[in-house]
């Protein structure tokens, strides 16, 4: 299989961006750009997502209890690529960040929030699934994020 090949194909399928977050063990905020998430089961109510074994912030989620799923509106795209980067320092300085009362960072203004309890996490090649219930959970009308082919995307007209 080739790999370029492969992630070229898989790109094609249109996401939503969220920004996945966690408290680590200093009660420290951490979160990441995800499009990996998606629904799992409405009885009981999980969800799941998807790590690279290799990100600098499993520790933190592996360990933590509880985590959310903040799905980015169209007006948020910066913040996508602000938690997209690299450097990890002064993610959370923009935004309207607010300790969920679950646990976990929230953000004001999204799509939609699922406040999770983490389930499970295994290894799947070279990434970690994490599979949450969803404790809690708010949405809002308004334009979601996408991600399509490497570049963010608007979600248009509805047909």
């Amino acid at each position: 299989m080739d790999v370029q090949q492969l992630r070229s194909a898989l790109g094609r399928f249109t996401t939503g961006i969220t920004i996945v977050t966690c408290c680590d063990a200093q009660g420290q905020f951490v979160g990441l750009t995800a499009n990996s998430f998606n629904s799992l089961s409405l009885t009981p109510p999980l969800v799941l997502w998807s790590l690279r074994s290799a990100s600098p912030s499993m520790a933190a989620f592996e360990a933590a209890p509880r985590f959310a799923v903040n799905v980015l509106a169209e007006a948020q795209v910066e913040l996508s690529r602000r938690f997209a980067s690299r450097n990890a320092e002064q993610r959370f300085a923009d935004g309207a960040w607010a300790l969920g009362p679950h646990g976990a960072p929230v953000l004001a203004g999204c799509v939609a929030v699922f406040e999770c309890e983490t389930l499970s996490h295994q290894i799947a090649g070279d990434h970690r699934l994490f599979i949450g219930q969803v404790l809690a959970c708010t949405d809002a009308p308004l334009p979601p994020l996408l991600f399509q082919a490497g570049h963010y995307r608007l979600l248009g007209e509805v047909l």
